[in-house]
């Protein structure tokens, strides 16, 4: 097993698929590893109304065992926006509504591989949208290859938001600036700790103020390249989210304990957690 590479402060991982299957067995350990790596909420990804439903089941379940450390989204991904439905936006209020659900989405723009048409993409992102800006919850985003449209589509929006993230942001210089000039914050992943991927990532994330930079793992998914020894499932967990704080504190002038102590204050402030 990975050594445990314990984070200077305490950190949120705004970014965890729990309910992957990659995780059933293990999930208790899972989440003792995390809290001795001093990651210390964890806030639970919803990517359609099924999973939506699963990790706020989770959430539930395991809030006795570890109190106060987890949350969900609810949302639709792009990905999965072609099973949108007149009853769709009915259960995700529902959901919603729910003290530990803390945000709206994984919603957004994936022109990438287009599993679902950019035209039902659009009607279920601005209805998502919508949504957020009806219950004043924070907006949880996904984008890939379709940045100028969801810039427009968000400028449209962003008056009526509470407030807003990119989450797994790997794009440009100009889409960086222009999320950040729409005031959205910006979700940093083990990307950031890729040699090969990860280059322009490292260069942009000293122009992201820590009050709008948040961290996460995006596991069971973007293990980080640095760690060592990688293990052997090759399977990412929150207890690893202290090797993207190490890949961030690469690039940038702060030490570690700042990042991790300002980059914990924001998502606390933005997600409204205790």
């Amino acid at each position: 097993m990975t050594d445990l590479n314990i984070s200077p402060a305490p950190l949120i991982d705004i970014g965890v698929n729990l309910s992957n299957a990659r995780f059933e067995k293990d999930l208790v350990e899972i989440l003792q590893r995390a809290k001795l790596a001093n990651v210390e909420q964890l806030i639970l990804t919803g990517t359609n109304e099924e999973e939506s439903d699963r990790v706020f089941a989770l959430s539930q379940k395991l809030n006795d065992e570890f109190p106060n450390m987890l949350f969900s989204t609810c949302g639709i991904h792009p990905h999965d926006a072609k099973h949108f439905n007149s009853e769709s936006l009915d259960h995700l209020k529902i959901l919603a509504n729910h003290q530990s659900v803390v945000a709206i989405g994984e919603t957004g723009l994936d022109f990438n591989r287009n599993f679902s048409e950019p035209a039902d993409q659009e009607k279920v992102f601005e209805a998502q949208l919508e949504l957020a800006a009806e219950l004043q919850l924070p907006v949880f985003m996904h984008e890939r290859d379709a940045h100028q449209r969801q810039y427009e589509i968000l400028k449209e929006y962003r008056d009526h938001l509470a407030d807003g993230v990119i989450h797994c942001f790997t794009g440009d210089k100009t889409a960086l600036f222009n999320y950040l000039d729409l005031d959205l914050h910006i979700g940093i992943t083990g990307w950031v700790c890729d040699e090969r991927r990860g280059l322009e990532l490292q260069e942009l994330v000293k122009n992201i103020p820590l009050h709008r930079l948040m961290l996460e793992t995006d596991a069971p998914y973007l293990l980080p390249r640095t760690i060592e020894p990688k293990p052997k499932s090759g399977r990412n967990e929150p207890a690893f989210l202290p090797w993207v704080l190490d890949g961030i504190k690469g690039n940038r002038e702060e030490s570690a304990l700042e990042i991790a102590e300002k980059t914990t204050a924001t998502a606390k402030a933005f997600f409204r957690l205790s």
